[in-house]
C-alpha cells in the first residue's frame, strides 16, 4: 500500500527547516508531525526555544511559528510497513528545490541518517545549509539531546 506523508508545514518568516525522512504510523494517524508520543521531537523542540511542551496540533504549530522553524520530510509518499525507514520502498521525493524557491530558508536540520542520505544523494546543493543530527526516534536510545539543543539554541538566536 502507497502512503502519503503531510505537506509542509511552513510560514513566510520560516528560518529553519527540519527534515525527516517518512512519517510514522502514529503521526499519520495523528494528522501531524512527531505524533508518536515516544519520540522526543517536541520535547527537544520545547526545551530549545523555552517553552512549555505542546499537547494539540495547534499548539505545536504556534510553536513552530513563533520560532520561524518549518517541518518537511523527504520522502512525500511511499509504500511501507510500519514505521522504520529500513521498511521504505518506491519513495516519492520532496520537491525542495521549488519550497526553498519560495521561503526564507537559511538552515536545514535533518532529522535522523536516513533523511540525511536522502537529501544528499537528491539535493547535494544543500548540504552547505544542512546539519545531520540525530534521530529523535524512540528506535534511537543513544540520542544525545544536547546536540539538539545547541544546535537548535544557536539557529533560533540567529
Amino acid at each position: 500500500m502507497i502512503y502519503t506523508g503531510f505537506q509542509p508545514y511552513i510560514n513566510n518568516d520560516s528560518r529553519i527547516l527540519i527534515l525527516g525522512s517518512f512519517p510514522s504510523v502514529k503521526s499519520r494517524e495523528e494528522g501531524f508531525y512527531y505524533g508518536n508520543k515516544q519520540n522526543r521531537f517536541w520535547r527537544v523542540l520545547a526545551q530549545s526555544c523555552d517553552s512549555p511542551l505542546p499537547a494539540t496540533i495547534d499548539e505545536k504549530k504556534r510553536l513552530l511559528k513563533e520560532n520561524g522553524i518549518a517541518l518537511w520530510d523527504v520522502v512525500i509518499s511511499c509504500e511501507i510497513k510500519g514505521s522504520m525507514d529500513k521498511d521504505i520502498r518506491n519513495p516519492v521525493i520532496a520537491d525542495m528545490d521549488t519550497l526553498l524557491e519560495q521561503y526564507p530558508i537559511q538552515h536545514i536540520i535533518t532529522n535522523g541518517s536516513t533523511a540525511q542520505t536522502l537529501l544528499q544523494k537528491h539535493f547535494p546543493r544543500y548540504a552547505e545549509r544542512s546539519v545531520a543530527l540525530p534521530s529523535t526516534s524512540p528506535a534511537n536510545a543513544r540520542l544525545n539531546v544536547s546536540v539538539w539543543l545547541n544546535t537548535l539554541q544557536q539557529m533560533i538566536s540567529e
